[in-house]
């Protein structure tokens, strides 16, 4: 089925906004614009296993702790790269204070699936984006 881009929900965010176009009881898919400056939430996700790939970057990508004794990795994504997040993994997509960036997110299909850790726009833990 052919969508176009009036037909994709276009759902604003305080970091920016998102289009999912792409989602089934298996799979979803979304591009994701961050304004310079902004970082979605500390989360992780139960079940959700998602792979983001780099259209426009860099991208700063916060990944844990996985547990009290571990530390933040703060890797750097170039565009065209990706990098996989399984189930239960903490992280935190943010954008450098110079650049928007894109990405495209490919997950299962999880409506729902998102435990907040930290929130820098004032959202409640534990609720949907």
């Amino acid at each position: 089925m052919l969508k176009t881009d009036e037909d994709i929900p276009y759902i604003q965010k305080p970091w920016g906004y998102e289009k999912i176009w792409a989602q089934t009881d298996d799979y979803a898919a979304k591009y994701l614009y961050v304004e310079a400056g902004h970082k979605l939430s500390r989360q992780y996700h139960e079940h959700k296993d998602k792979t983001l790939y780099v259209l426009t970057g860099p991208v700063i990508l916060e990944v844990g702790p996985d547990s009290e004794n571990d530390e933040v990795l703060s890797l750097t994504l170039a565009e065209g790269e990706a990098y996989r997040l399984q189930p239960e993994a903490v992280h935190r997509v943010c954008a450098p204070p110079d650049y928007d960036i894109e990405i495209i997110e490919a997950s299962t299909s999880s409506p729902g699936d998102i435990i907040r850790l930290e929130d820098a726009y004032g959202r409640a833990p534990d609720i949907n984006a």
